[in-house]
């Protein structure tokens, strides 16, 4: 059983200003491009996903299907989680203002979509892995660890999926692009190392192991 002291905070109330926090998301982002970054979050310019961001959000609200059902041990067939793609698409591409160069393009997508997720469900294999937490939002003080000072701005993430593994908990990220702009290495490691922070605070515990799932 894991424990996480951590308020969770819902995306729909959350405060949004630059300030409010800090986020795996917003540091890679920064490292990406400056000016993108001040443009998404200090002239507050919304542009529609583009659809590689697109395609790995389906894969992940998939996936979230998937492993809820398994924590709650309720049985879900392997084409449940695919059916969940064809089922919100419409939805997803509304919500998201989401538009595609052609009806082939977005159906290519689609296929995509639901091709990575049917493949990465097919390679897990036996029923070995225990989901301890889905989707959890964390919210954590960054502290300064030489001072100990409250730095006054919280460190925010989303963790995809927390396994019971026999090193400890296992914190996995799941990514569907081929490559990160920024350098593959650093923009992981930004990731993973906010997410190992957060894990320990919140818990009071280290993590067994960091993961990403592509």
């Amino acid at each position: 059983m894991i424990l996480l002291s951590s308020e969770q905070v819902s995306p729909d109330v959350r405060p949004n200003g630059i300030w409010d926090y800090i986020s795996p998301s917003r540091l890679n982002l920064w490292l990406k491009c400056p000016l993108a970054f001040k443009l998404r979050y200090v002239d507050r310019i919304r542009v529609p996903p583009s659809p590689a961001l697109f395609l790995g959000k389906r894969v992940h609200d998939a996936l979230e299907l998937f492993y809820r059902h398994r924590q709650l041990d309720v049985p879900l067939s392997m084409e449940g989680p695919v059916q969940r793609i064809v089922d919100t698409w419409e939805e997803a591409i509304e919500a998201d203002e989401m538009r595609f160069e052609s009806v082939a393009a977005e159906q290519a997508l689609k296929e995509q979509a639901a091709g990575l997720v049917r493949m990465y469900l097919q390679q897990l294999g036996a029923d070995d892995e225990i989901p301890l937490a889905v989707e959890t939002t964390l919210q954590e003080p960054l502290v300064d660890p030489f001072s100990g000072e409250d730095l006054g701005i919280p460190l925010l993430g989303i963790l995809d999926l927390i396994l019971d593994d026999r090193d400890g908990p296992l914190i996995c990220d799941f990514k569907t692009a081929a490559r990160s702009a920024a350098p593959f290495e650093v923009t992981h490691e930004i990731q993973l190392s906010c997410y190992s922070y957060m894990y320990r605070r919140a818990s009071g515990r280290d993590e067994g192991g960091l993961e990403i799932r592509s």
